[in-house]
């Protein structure tokens, strides 16, 4: 049995960073915009979510570092933790960039793919707290899950870009929102490491 109850502490800091990951992206979704003071509090409360996932970060490297006998490989342990963490500095770096550029609505793009975002991290954090309960096998369908969203997310932005090029005259705002398009649909590819990450750890522990 490569579990022991012992050592499932590595397991519960994955679940807790996925779990941060999730309320994140449901924190995205949810706040309302209206004007220059939300962006300022939007941009500050995602920074705070992405120093929450970096301590855990540092709580999981400082446990790996003390413990001789781990419950999966040390570098699925730190990959997936790794991985998870990109999705959370992705949505960091996307709510700055809505606070540069001063853009207080978000355009029907954005709000599609902030909506697979959360999905796909939903899927995360399901695929965690099936590792804590060892439940490998399970997680499968989850990763999959995520690999369909990210396919759908290449085609949105695709397509975004191909309608902002031919309709908006603004080039500063071509500009903006073509860099804002490729950062959501980057958060995605993050999810898509996470999914891949897993599929490696269930490959090489089921």
């Amino acid at each position: 049995m490569i579990f022991s109850a012992k050592r499932d502490v590595f397991l519960d800091m994955l679940s807790n960073i996925a779990e941060n990951v999730r309320e994140s992206a449901q924190y995205f979704v949810d706040f309302k915009i209206k004007n220059e003071a939300d962006l300022k509090e939007f941009a500050k409360r995602m920074k705070e979510f992405e120093t929450k996932g970096d301590t855990y970060i540092h709580e999981i490297i400082v446990a790996l570092n003390k413990t001789f006998i781990t419950p999966l490989e040390r570098e699925d342990i730190l990959e997936l933790a790794n991985t998870m963490d990109d999705i959370l500095d992705g949505m960091e770096q996307c709510a700055s960039r809505f606070e540069m550029y001063n853009i207080t609505r978000a355009d029907n793009y954005m709000v599609q793919f902030v909506d697979k975002i959360l999905l796909s991290t939903e899927e995360v954090a399901k695929s965690a707290k099936l590792l804590t309960k060892k439940k490998l096998m399970d997680i499968r369908p989850h990763a999959i899950k995520i690999n369909a969203l990210e396919s759908e997310c290449d085609e949105l932005l695709r397509i975004s870009i191909k309608e902002l090029f031919s309709k908006e005259k603004d080039p500063i705002k071509i500009i903006q929102y073509k860099e804002l398009y490729e950062l959501l649909e980057s958060i995605s590819d993050s999810c898509e490491d996470v999914a891949d990450t897993l599929e490696t750890i269930i490959m090489r522990n089921a």
